[in-house]
């Protein structure tokens, strides 16, 4: 039977909150946060730290999925690019230049979206929206 860990929703009002969420259920154990990093997320859904260490068959369910749609939506994509433009190095400016104008003609791909794609990255950890 699986560990599950549900990831609550209607706690994620944007990036700074999901992380929040994620550190309330995966990091409990550690003298450490997981930063606002996709990178870091994807290095915690490896397993090794947290409540992940020594977890094979992970289950997560989140719910009021919609809702997190929403406040990870364009908006906060936008201002999560605008932001890195804005400090410069060390990112790709021009490479997020394209993803912010791609994300302004429907073509790009919001924050929700790259979490799902960290997760996706895991084939040992299902994620269910609910």
């Amino acid at each position: 039977m699986p560990t599950t860990f549900r990831i609550d929703g209607s706690e994620i009002h944007d990036i700074a909150s999901f992380y929040d969420v994620m550190n309330a259920l995966l990091m409990q154990d550690e003298d450490w946060d997981l930063g606002p990093s996709l990178d870091a997320l994807d290095d915690v859904l490896y397993g090794g730290i947290g409540a992940l260490r020594e977890r094979s068959d992970v289950r997560f369910i989140w719910t009021e999925h919609e809702r997190s749609r929403t406040a990870l939506g364009v908006a906060a994509t936008r201002a999560w690019l605008q932001e890195k433009i804005d400090r410069g190095a060390p990112f790709d400016t021009a490479r997020i230049t394209k993803q912010l104008h791609d994300l302004d003609t429907g073509r790009g791909t919001t924050y929700f979206e790259l979490i799902l794609d960290v997760f996706a990255g895991h084939p040992g950890l299902r994620l269910d929206l609910a």
